[in-house]
């Protein structure tokens, strides 16, 4: 195959994409370039379904070499091996915009493989990755609805920018990842600083018209690559199998009235396993897929609840449109936890938990964009048992990865910039009904607030569902599982009074126009501020007071010079201070010191001798401390922690003293002021006077020494360098 280039212009910048000279086997390849981003995309579907299948195997794998920014990876092992959580969340932002655009009954496996080969350090190539996976698909020929673009829209300082650094971000206000068609929206994934919903809906329409040179572009290489969709046969059942099922279709929509899911579900699994025996003894259909059965069950099911939702106005639980399910909240419920809480909403419950830790406990990250910390985490967890089943247990999947991920987004803006506390919570979905990852936003905000953690206002989160037939669009307020199931949207929204704090859009039909869009944000922003106001009933506004069991923090700031000094050699003073005090102390590269203890007065303690450790002797200050040596011309006295100053047996007293073992004793108290600090930082003692007033002027001028200095070089500096 001939190379096929195609480029534009686009942000300042040309992009371009090229097919035909790397990875010429798969079914479809691009290499994306744009800058110094370069992505390789691949696409391959098998013409055959694999045998008795019978769901979309579609499968992203995204990775980001650390050779793309010319590093090695941190650790021991030198080589790249599980995705990190970027990783996933960028696999879950290139698959949830694709799959609805790939056709129903189309159930030949699709997997795309995207790697990141070069990039600048300051560029998230997340959208391009994006971008890259639908060429790659369009390429292959596979029946898909595209192609497809992706942008990064941020406000910044008031203004919106496209695609912008990852410095620039820093001060973004609202930052949302936007995939769209030529006329619709796909999906939106971001976070704003409570951001009202016009901007959010602005953003998003910015976003849209922005990704419409990367559509042009990629039809330009489509048309000279001469792309020919394939053909293929739609698993969908027959007429026959759905004629048999119909049969049943009173019965169901009789059944979807009750109000239990529990009861509901028994039920309608007795009429799916009588439907199934039915099916699969009649001689009629040997020749039908089986594979097609629970299909068309399935699909009876979704149109008896859509035709309830669309004519009746009547939901699958008996709910008017816009009802929200029944609200129960619970603070305080662990005793040992710093904060915790229980967010029921229906059938769907998070028990939410906050601890809170030092800076020490913050996640390292190792990114393509540098080494980096992280201070707020949300992990979303959910167990088997929420919905009644029995599975293996592994780790987070992808979609508690996702899921926490948004509950994080949402609430971590509300924490001040400040906060010294490390912060992570935990969100265990104890049933679920749909909308589990905003039950989490719920709970986490009550279990923070019951932490103590000074956020400014609460945060709730709700989902909109929408069914769609033609022009005829119903909205569902509070979704539940069915209906995120059977219906066309799954649009949620975290924020507080004030605005949005998080958004991610999954989508089964096509698209939403941008338009529709902003109906959407208002229904959602009318039922957050009712759970808002029942969370308020609750718990109004954070505790005074952090939990006792809560580790009690204070921080200091040093000289970056000075933090050597407190660390000591092989960690000596620092080990020094945590034992006599017992606190845990830590050290920022910017001299930022935090100390942690169970108690105030340990951390303080232990701040006390941090503070000491890195104090400088004070010109006409009084000092008191312990005699820590004497020689036949003076005593060394302990000033502070890491100084010592020399008394002159002149300077003990007003009275002639013979010998210094006549007047002072090693370990004696005393009093002593600061008379002179010489250029070599060494420090002069008095304990004549210290009622009067210290004038400098009345400091004696001392003859040059023949050699004092030189024989007690350094007795006067800090007892450790």
């Amino acid at each position: 195959m001939t190379p096929i280039k195609v480029e534009t212009s686009f942000l300042g910048q040309t992009l371009s994409f090229e097919t035909g000279k790397i990875a010429r086997q798969a079914h479809g390849a691009v290499m994306l370039q744009h800058g110094d981003c370069v992505i390789l995309a691949t696409a391959v579907s098998p013409d055959e379904r694999r045998e008795g299948l019978d769901f979309f195997p579609l499968t992203v794998d995204y990775r980001e070499r650390f050779t793309a920014v010319g590093k090695f990876p941190g650790g021991y092992i030198k080589r790249e091996s599980r995705p990190t959580e970027k990783e996933i969340l960028t696999m879950r932002c290139v698959d949830r915009p694709m799959r609805p655009l790939f056709p129903k009954g189309y159930l030949n496996e699709v997997q795309i493989m995207i790697q990141v080969l070069s990039v600048d350090s300051n560029e998230d190539p997340d959208v391009l990755a994006m971008c890259s996976a639908s060429v790659a698909v369009c390429l292959a020929g596979v029946p898909f609805a595209g192609p497809m673009g992706a942008v990064r829209v941020a406000k910044i300082n008031g203004e919106f920018k496209i695609n912008p650094t990852n410095s620039e971000r820093e001060n973004a206000s609202l930052e949302f990842v936007i995939a769209g068609t030529r006329d619709k929206v796909v999906m939106i994934e971001g976070e704003a600083d409570q951001a009202p919903e016009a901007d959010v809906h602005e953003a998003i329409c910015i976003g849209h018209k922005a990704l419409q040179p990367q559509i042009d572009l990629q039809e330009e290489l489509i048309k000279k690559a001469e792309v020919v969709t394939r053909e293929y046969t739609p698993v969908l059942p027959s007429d026959k199998i759905k004629s048999i099922c119909a049969e049943l279709k009173s019965k169901i929509a009789e059944t979807l009235n009750v109000p239990g899911k529990h009861d509901r579900n028994s039920t309608l699994r007795e009429i799916k396993d009588n439907l199934m025996t039915m099916l699969k003894e009649n001689e009629e259909l040997a020749d039908e897929d089986p594979a097609t059965f629970p299909m068309a069950y399935d699909d009876l099911i979704g149109e008896c609840m859509r035709e309830k939702i669309l004519k009746d106005k009547k939901r699958v639980d008996g709910r008017g449109l816009d009802d929200i399910r029944p609200i129960s909240c619970e603070v305080g419920l662990l005793p040992r936890t710093h904060g915790s809480a229980l967010f029921t909403r229906g059938e769907t419950q998070a028990l939410a938990v906050t601890t809170l830790g030092t800076g020490d406990d913050e996640q390292r990250i190792e990114t393509l964009s540098g080494d980096g910390k992280k201070r707020f985490m949300l992990h979303y967890t959910f167990p088997p048992y929420s919905v009644g089943e029995a599975r293996m247990l592994r780790g987070p999947g992808r979609r508690e990865i996702g899921h926490g991920n948004l509950a994080e987004r949402s609430l971590k803006g509300l924490v001040p910039k400040d906060y010294k506390y490390t912060i992570r919570i935990t969100s265990d979905i104890t049933e679920s009904n749909g909308s589990s990852s905003m039950a989490s936003i719920c709970g986490g905000c009550l279990s923070m607030m019951d932490a103590g953690i000074p956020i400014e206002t609460p945060v709730a989160g709700i989902s909109v569902g929408l069914i769609e037939d033609g022009d005829n669009k119903v909205l569902l307020t509070d979704i539940v599982g069915d209906e995120d199931h059977h219906g066309d949207m799954d649009f949620k929204v975290g924020g507080t009074e004030k605005g949005i704090t998080g958004v991610q859009v999954d989508l089964k039909i096509h698209g939403l126009e941008p338009e529709f869009i902003a109906e959407i944000l208002e229904k959602s922003r009318q039922a957050r501020m009712k759970i808002l106001g029942i969370m308020k009933e609750t718990l109004a506004a954070p505790r005074d007071e952090i939990s006792k069991y809560a580790p009690a923090i204070v921080t200091t700031k040093v000289p970056v010079a000075k933090i050597g000094t407190i660390i000591g050699p092989s960690g000596k003073n620092i080990r020094k201070i945590q034992e006599e005090t017992n606190c845990h102390i830590s050290i920022d590269d910017d001299g930022t010191v935090q100390i942690a203890a169970d108690s105030l007065e340990a951390a303080e303690a232990g701040r006390a001798m941090v503070d000491g450790m890195i104090a400088e002797a004070e010109l006409g200050k009084i000092y008191e401390g312990p005699v820590v040596r004497l020689m036949n011309f003076g005593a060394f006295v302990k000033i502070l922690p890491e100084i010592d100053g020399m008394v002159h047996i002149s300077q003990i007293s007003e009275e002639r003293i013979e010998k210094i073992e006549d007047a002072l004793n090693i370990g004696d108290m005393v009093k002593v002021r600061v008379m002179e600090i010489d250029d070599k930082g060494r420090v002069n003692l008095t304990m004549r006077n210290l009622d009067k007033p210290f004038n400098p002027d009345d400091v004696p001028k001392r003859r040059p020494s023949s050699g004092r200095d030189n024989r007690h070089s350094g007795d006067r500096h800090r007892s450790h360098r």
